[in-house]
């Protein structure tokens, strides 16, 4: 409030306001009055209230009231103490915080009061892909990034899009910029995984990644030199920047006492409310021990996809991976997937005991294999030396597995059929981890997934694979684990046919990533350069959102509900479930609950977001 003024003063900002409880000194009639009457404002609206007052010759006037504008850190605060308070009931609290703004809660954030001190620029603006605020030295390889890092700096990762291979960079790095790629690009999707900060498609930013600079305009940032980002906003700024945690994630790791944070007991209480409304599980996309750990502190139940592509990205695995590709016969392969089998048991047998005896769907190999092999000329030579063959026959075996459609190739569910040592070393790698596990004394649960499934003959032939090497484990171990064998629903002629599938699988798993691209006929990674205007030109507008992040309800949706009807009528015994991005999306999440899926997955920084969702979904459907 201000004394001898009126309220354009406050609301020009010529004169700064004294806090409110300083009127009690002032005027404690007044004050008095104006606490009882905001009190019977918010007993009747039954929500925080934005008052506009003046005081004229010690006679108090209201001349406005209103629902206050707020954060999500006062969401949840003011929702939590008017439940305590008696005022709304939990269902009434948990729908009005808003899921969409929910993420903010656990992300790291730049410091806004020194960027405006110091007048940091904004050099260009992308797509706010992974929420959260990170500065670093930028470094425009992988390779480098991992280097940096390891001598203990901050990294930015920045490079055109990324790929698998790039996953050490990107796992050491404070934040992710591509200059191409939309909000579902594998650079958005592995940051959100990793509740890592990104900003994708900022394509303004041209890199010189051989003389190590970047451009914007006529700005200049050279390798090492520090940028920041911010992924609420896609805003990329030069210079360095501090970066503030979360509250709640330094509780939840551990770096700060429970009854130190406020905002972390509001949160606690209110996830409660949560829990008790939800009908869906939420399970998340975890690929390592650290992730699935991460997961359940935020309150996921199990994990709904676990890519084992991942795991062989990791070092001292890369090389056997593609000795593996290229051999010339199966002797060859075998012999390199020998080396494999220990590293990935080891992997499964580390996520099985972080999981605890919850669940842990794991999918088959998926990508192409091409993604696992080296791209430039360095990269080539030095695995040439590593595998004592001459270049021009290590490229000549790279080119041959050239293909013109890659996510519609060689991949998925195919790479077992044709290459069934590939499957056999997979499978061996799950059930032997997991009797492991077992015999710690931890249960475990794992269901194996079969991805890029079309034909339900595909579906028997692999499963059938699996049955024989599992009975062969059991025998040899004379011991036997809990399991189940289902299938991604990914293709549109599977969801098509899924009542072909049905019957001889446990359980559904929509892939909602693949399943839009294959049903839409978009690449996710490059559809970002004429989406803008499908979904946000007033004259256009043929999608009412980015189909990659809320589902496209009439195209993909339909599909999914026929999947879902079609695979319960021949499979009453049925889960369905769905790991793709679109499971941390608020608004694909209550329809989702309207199919009648049985749980959502999503990345471990999107659980909180999915669980509230999940929840809202239910009391909107009452």
């Amino acid at each position: 409030y201000l004394m001898n003024a009126q309220g354009e003063d406050v609301v020009a900002g010529i004169r700064t306001p004294e806090p409110i409880e300083t009127l009690e000194k002032v005027n404690p009639a007044a004050y008095k009055q104006l606490v009882d009457i905001r009190h019977i404002l918010e007993q009747h609206y039954k929500d925080m209230q934005d008052l506009e007052f003046t005081i004229q010759e010690g006679t108090l006037y209201i001349l406005q009231t209103r629902s206050g504008k707020r954060t999500v850190f006062s969401w949840l605060r003011s929702q939590v103490d008017m439940v305590e308070e008696g005022l709304i009931s939990k269902e009434e609290a948990v729908s009005r915080v808003p899921a969409g703004e929910f993420g903010k809660l656990f992300a790291p954030v730049l410091d806004s009061k020194y960027i405006s001190d110091k007048g940091v620029d904004i050099i260009t603006k992308g797509l706010n892909a992974s929420p959260g605020g990170a500065s670093g030295k930028a470094y425009f390889t992988a390779a480098k990034a991992e280097e940096m890092a390891a001598e203990g700096h901050d990294v930015i990762l920045v490079r055109n899009e990324t790929s698998p291979e790039d996953i050490g960079g990107m796992a050491v790095a404070k934040g992710i910029v591509t200059a191409r790629g939309g909000m579902t690009s594998h650079a958005a999707v592995v940051a959100r995984g990793m509740g890592c900060p990104c900003v994708s498609g900022a394509h303004e930013i041209v890199i010189n990644e051989e003389k190590k600079f970047l451009t914007v305009g006529d700005v200049t940032i050279k390798e090492g030199e520090y940028i920041a980002l911010d992924g609420f906003t896609g805003e990329v700024y030069a210079g360095e920047v501090p970066v503030k945690a979360s509250e709640i994630v330094q509780v939840l790791h551990g770096q700060m006492k429970e009854e130190e944070s406020q905002l972390f007991g509001f949160y606690k209480k209110f996830m409660s409310y949560v829990q008790e409304i939800k009908r869906m599980a939420v399970y998340t996309n975890a690929d390592t021990p650290q992730d699935a750990r991460m997961a359940i502190l935020f309150g996921a139940e199990g994990i709904g996809l676990c890519r084992t592509e991942h795991m062989f990205f990791g070092e001292g695995r890369i090389l056997p991976m593609r000795r593996m590709i290229l051999a010339g016969n199966t002797i060859e392969r075998e012999k390199a997937l020998d080396q494999l089998l220990p590293m990935q048991r080891g992997d499964f047998e580390g996520i099985y005991e972080a999981l605890a005896g919850r669940p842990a769907t794991i999918r088959l190999l998926d990508p192409p294999l091409h993604e696992f092999l080296p791209n430039d000329h360095t990269s080539r030579h030095e695995l040439a030396l590593q595998m004592r063959i001459p270049v021009e026959e290590l490229s000549q075996k790279i080119s041959a597995l050239h293909e013109f459609n890659p996510m519609l190739g060689f991949r998925g569910c195919r790479l077992g059929i044709i290459y069934p040592e590939i499957l056999r070393m997979q499978v061996r790698a799950i059930i032997e981890a997991a009797i492991n596990v077992k015999r710690k004394g931890i249960r475990v649960l794992p269901e194996i997934m079969v991805p890029l499934v079309g034909n339900y003959k595909e579906f028997l032939y692999t499963k059938k694979i699996i049955l024989e090497v599992i009975e062969a484990i059991f025998a040899e171990q004379k011991m036997e684990i809990e399991y189940k064998i289902g299938t991604m629903i990914e293709v549109p002629r599977a969801a098509l046919t899924a009542d072909e599938i049905a019957p001889n699988a446990e359980f559904f798993s929509f892939g909602t990533n693949d399943l839009t691209q294959m049903a839409c006929g978009f690449s996710r990674d490059d559809s970002a350069s004429f989406l803008g205007p499908y979904v946000n030109d007033p004259d256009k507008g043929f999608y009412d959102y980015d189909p990659f992040e809320t589902m496209d309800f009439n195209g993909v949706g339909k599909l999914v509900r026929i999947a879902s009807d079609l695979g319960r009528k021949a499979n009453p015994d049925l889960v369905l479930g769905i790991c793709g991005e679109h499971g941390g999306d608020p608004k694909t999440i209550e329809f989702f609950n309207e199919v009648g899926l049985d749980y959502v997955s999503c990345s471990p920084f999107r659980v909180p977001i999915a669980r509230l969702a999940a929840a809202q979904a239910v009391i909107k459907q009452k």
